[in-house]
């Protein structure tokens, strides 16, 4: 028997049978699509899922094209769990593989499962089009419990991501105050960027700019600064951070 198929009988004794083959008219019940490449890995956590009481049936597939090959046999999808395992979702075919499910399954939550906790991760996985995200240090229970919020319309993510963002939030607040005085809000965001060191390219994908536009918005910042080059715009703006802080304190 292949190791890539999926429609593996992932039932208890009290959960209907999931046909493998499409000689017998698979039960209208809602289900549950693991996507991982990695039969073990998929294999694995699928029973894992029915053995916590996940309350719905589980089918394990290594990709989207196997299981459109095999839908019909299988109950309504009302969740996909795409497992990652280590890979990064930020690498390009991650990213589109999660863009084409998201848009394919617009209706039914793409929650990815993945090693990585990273904030940036998270947040880009969000904005692919995910509608959660557990990291694989949490427990199975955890799990049982996102993968349900999600098939009900909420959207999971782990705790520590959200302490992470008030964090940045703080920080970036206290950051933006000295320079908000000097500069426009774009400006501000652009000469952050560029005291952290970041290539024009980055700056315009993260503020949503053409290279141009940020371009402009440099030289306009050099301007003000009376600075002739990226490096003293990034030191002059850490001179302004540091100012701001000092004035702060009692």
């Amino acid at each position: 028997m292949s190791s890539t198929v999926g429609l593996v009988n992932y039932t208890s004794i009290n959960q209907p049978r999931i046909p493998i083959s499409g000689t017998e008219s698979a039960p209208q019940r809602e289900c549950l699509l693991i996507l991982d490449g990695r039969a073990l890995d998929r294999e694995c956590l699928a029973s894992a899922l029915v053995d916590h009481e996940l309350g719905m049936a589980v089918v394990a597939m290594g990709s989207i094209e196997e299981w459109r090959m095999k839908k019909s046999s299988v109950p309504p999808l009302v969740a996909i769990l795409f497992n990652l395992g280590g890979r990064k979702i930020t690498d390009h075919a991650t990213a589109d593989e999660i863009r084409r499910i998201s848009s394919e399954f617009k209706s039914i939550p793409v929650v990815v499962l993945a090693d990585n906790e990273d904030l940036a991760q998270i947040l880009a996985a969000l904005e692919y089009g995910a509608r959660g995200y557990i990291p694989t240090s949490v427990g199975i229970d955890v799990c049982v419990e996102a993968i349900n919020l999600a098939a009900a319309g909420g959207i999971f993510v782990p705790a520590s991501s959200v302490l992470s963002m008030r964090h940045l939030i703080d920080s970036d607040s206290r950051d933006t105050q000295p320079l908000s005085r000097m500069f426009t809000q774009r400006q501000t965001e652009v000469a952050q960027a560029l005291r952290r060191g970041k290539a024009n390219k980055i700056i315009a994908y993260e503020l949503n700019l053409r290279e141009s536009t940020v371009k402009v918005h440099i030289r306009n910042i050099m301007k003000k600064l009376k600075a002739t080059n990226r490096t003293e715009v990034a030191y002059k703006v850490n001179d302004l951070f540091a100012e701001g802080v000092a004035a702060e304190r009692p």
